[in-house]
């Protein structure tokens, strides 16, 4: 029992103190310290009764029982205490001196204005709380009782000399000067109780802001002397200084002045501030307007306060709010302030849930920003978790969804599993190239194909490449056609001499006579380097094994194919670029492929400049040089009557804005519409079949087609309703 009583209380502390760092403030000594129990990081704030004074002691503990009892945002936050007969113990929030959190933000050149002006704003917002709220008085207001937390937040502290307003002799407590005698020169001049209760605080408000724009005061007289102080704060700061204390302004007025147009105060970043510190009680159409700002505006915001105070505002827009895809561009951007371990915490298990939404606006923006992000998924969460989410883009009614699910698989190819990648995939990549109705998607079918081809597996390789480059070169859209051809170029080295000779070469040859004179140019070049190799092998047959080393090779690893980027084959120039500038479609395409739903024609805009590779009018555009990925248009997808030039940006914004681009749930066509056998090798009917199978073949696909558009057809009518038809 005896025990019980003379056991330690500071063992059953539940913090640790790190000896290893420390800060004199004040009386106090400052330590780094962590729960132990989860190793939350905080501040520890310790006096020792032994090496104090009794005047000194008697301050610890009147601060010890303020920090209990005050809660205010701008107020240190007290999360702990322990009070023995040695020591004192105040656990608050972790924080750093503003001293040193300014000098270390200087050798970084940070700490710039719109820092400071949100930390000021911080600062005499809890001296007004205390003033006008609580009627105390600080008595201690300095650079040393402002501490700086891991948002770039100040908090006000130093509540040792903390009286009430009209507190009498009794209850008073020793003034700063009498503990520091050193503190003098920040003590107002005139008598106490000469002026407003507000005096000497707002007195000392203004040797704070002389110290954080131009280091430690050296003595009282200094305060006439300007230095680094911003002109847009001087007419205030001479208020806080003046020699009349009667005339020195309410913290809550000095604070109303300088929010006025054009004062300190008033710039983006405190109104960010002030948005997101009352984001809870604002309308929804509010929060998607500032969100939208934000993003223009993070670039000028410190990245400390980024990482810890506008991240956790969107990710509780998004899992609460209902802000929807307007937090993803905010978003990205704070994530390059994140570290890996960071960026998996935080943003990737929200990334995988927004894929899993059915919002059509989210769902495009991820798949144009998953080059940013992508890096971080590991290949678990990618089959599991966003693959099964992904594909469903394949079959969307919407062309945009389509186009922009294709082009996302060359970032996700290198993370698939053998199922995903070798089965699921190229199930809808067949379907994609074959019966799609968009030809500027079919042909970055094609493309995708290409350039994920490393990562295949060789039998998959070996049963897919011929067979779906050769159904390119039979497409009645000429870029689809060039593009067949640049796959063969580009995967040559995935075919025996045998298939070169027997099934390539006869392919690309057709293509000589082609309508399009572009085709017809990068026919003969692939022609050319295919006969190289052949006459290599012809020249000196030893070589054939170092030529075929690559036709059974095994799939290559993320990364392993970037030194083909450019495609591999030396000469052969890129394809969009010259057939986009003559108009796609204008020799031998469908004119179905080139003209608006609504009627209106897809002619360049006269006089209109190229832009991202494309002439104005044009608003069909591929993989740019096939590296670039860009944005396509779906403006003529939706019968735009008029089309006009636009930037990529301009389009982004009023394709999210089309019908059926967000919040209508996703109208998609089930996979299985288009049969399950379909696959690569229903290209050419020479392969294994007779002409009256391949007849036969032709016949069932035709009747399905047909099945599918009366099930269409007959779905947009509805169900008949009641009263229609009158019943016998």
């Amino acid at each position: 029992m005896w025990s019980f009583f003379a056991r330690d209380p500071v063992k059953d502390f539940n913090y640790d103190i790190l000896p290893d760092t420390q800060d004199k403030s004040g009386i106090w000594t400052l330590h780094r310290g962590k729960r132990k129990t989860g190793g939350e990081p905080l501040s520890v704030f310790v006096y020792e009764v032994s090496t104090g004074t009794e005047e000194q002691t008697q301050l610890a503990k009147a601060a010890f029982k303020r920090m209990k009892t005050l809660r205010h945002p701008n107020i240190l936050a007290y999360v702990d205490g322990l009070e023995t007969e040695k020591s004192l113990y105040l656990v608050t929030e972790q924080v750093t001196p503003l001293a040193a959190h300014l000098k270390a933000q200087s050798e970084r050149g940070g700490s710039g204005e719109l820092e400071v002006s949100w930390g000021l704003h911080q600062t005499v917002k809890a001296l007004s709380f205390l003033v006008n709220d609580c009627h105390l008085l600080h008595n201690n207001l300095g650079i040393w009782a402002v501490f700086v937390d891991r948002a770039g937040e100040w908090k006000l502290g130093g509540l040792d000399h903390m009286t009430p307003e009209n507190g009498d002799a009794s209850t008073s407590l020793p003034s700063a000067k009498a503990v520091h005698p050193e503190m003098d020169k920040y003590d107002a001049p005139e008598s106490p109780n000469s002026g407003e209760k507000w005096a000497g605080d707002v007195w000392r408000l203004g040797c704070l802001i002389w110290e954080v724009f131009n280091g430690p005061l050296p003595r009282a007289s200094s305060l006439r002397s300007l230095g680094k102080i911003p002109k847009a704060l001087v007419p205030h700061y001479c208020e806080l200084v003046g020699a009349n204390a009667r005339a020195r302004p309410n913290p809550a007025r000095f604070l109303q002045n300088c929010r006025a147009p054009g004062g300190f105060l008033s710039n983006s970043f405190v109104e960010s501030n002030l948005f997101l510190e009352e984001i809870q009680i604002k309308d929804p159409a509010e929060k998607q307007q500032f969100f939208q700002d934000l993003s223009e505006n993070l670039d000028s915001f410190p990245e400390d306060f980024c990482k810890h105070k506008v991240l956790p505002q969107l990710l509780t827009a998004f899992e609460f709010g209902n802000a929807g895809a307007v937090v993803l561009t905010p978003l990205f951007k704070v994530g390059k302030f994140l570290s890996a371990e960071e960026y998996q915490q935080k943003i990737i298990p929200v990334i995988v849930k927004m894929f899993s939404s059915t919002d059509r606006a989210m769902r495009i923006r991820l798949l144009q920003q998953m080059e940013q992000f992508v890096q971080y998924l590991n290949d678990a969460a990618v089959n599991s978790q966003i693959f099964p989410h992904v594909v469903h883009g394949f079959t969307d009614t919407n062309p945009a969804i389509r186009e922009q699910t294709v082009k996302s698989m060359l970032l996700l190819a290198p993370k698939l599993n053998e199922s995903n990648l070798n089965q699921e995939l190229m199930r809808h990549f067949a379907r994609l190239q074959a019966r799609d109705e968009q030809g500027p998607i079919r042909c970055n079918t094609t493309v995708c194909l290409g350039k994920i081809a490393p990562y295949l597996n060789a039998g998959t390789r070996q049963r897919v490449l011929i067979s779906a480059f050769s159904r390119a070169t039979k497409d009645p859209f000429p870029a689809s056609r060039a593009a067949g051809v640049l796959g063969f170029a580009a995967t040559h080295n995935y075919y025996s001499v045998t298939e070169s000779a027997a099934r390539v070469l006869p392919t690309l040859c057709t293509l000589t006579v082609d309508p399009d004179k572009n085709v017809r140019d990068q026919a003969f070049k692939a022609i050319k380097n295919f006969l190289t190799k052949l006459e290599t092998v012809s020249e000196d047959p030893t070589k054939l094994a170092e030529i075929e080393k690559d036709v059974m090779s095994s799939a290559q690893p993320a990364g392993a194919a970037a030194s083909w980027a450019g495609w591999a084959v030396t000469g052969v120039s890129s394809l969009t670029s010259k057939l986009i500038r003559t108009g796609p479609g204008a020799e031998g395409g469908s004119p179905a492929e080139n003209t608006p739903v609504g009627g209106g024609t897809a002619s360049p805009c006269a006089g209109s400049p190229v832009i991202d590779g494309v002439p104005g009018g044009k608003k069909l555009t591929y993989l740019q040089d096939y590296s670039d990925l860009k944005y396509v248009s779906v403006l003529i997808w939706h019968g735009s009557p008029d089309p006009q030039c636009y930037t990529a940006a301009q389009t982004e914004s009023m394709v999210a804005s089309l019908p059926g681009m967000a919040g209508d749930g996703w109208s998609a066509e089930p996979a299985g519409d288009w049969g399950a056998e379909e696959s690569w090798e229903s290209v050419d009917g020479s392969q294994g079949l007779s002409k009256a199978e391949l007849a036969k073949k032709k016949r069932e696909e035709r009747r399905k087609e047909l099945e599918a558009k009366r099930a269409e057809r007959k779905a947009v009518k509805g169900p008949l309703k009641l009263g229609a038809r009158k019943l016998d």
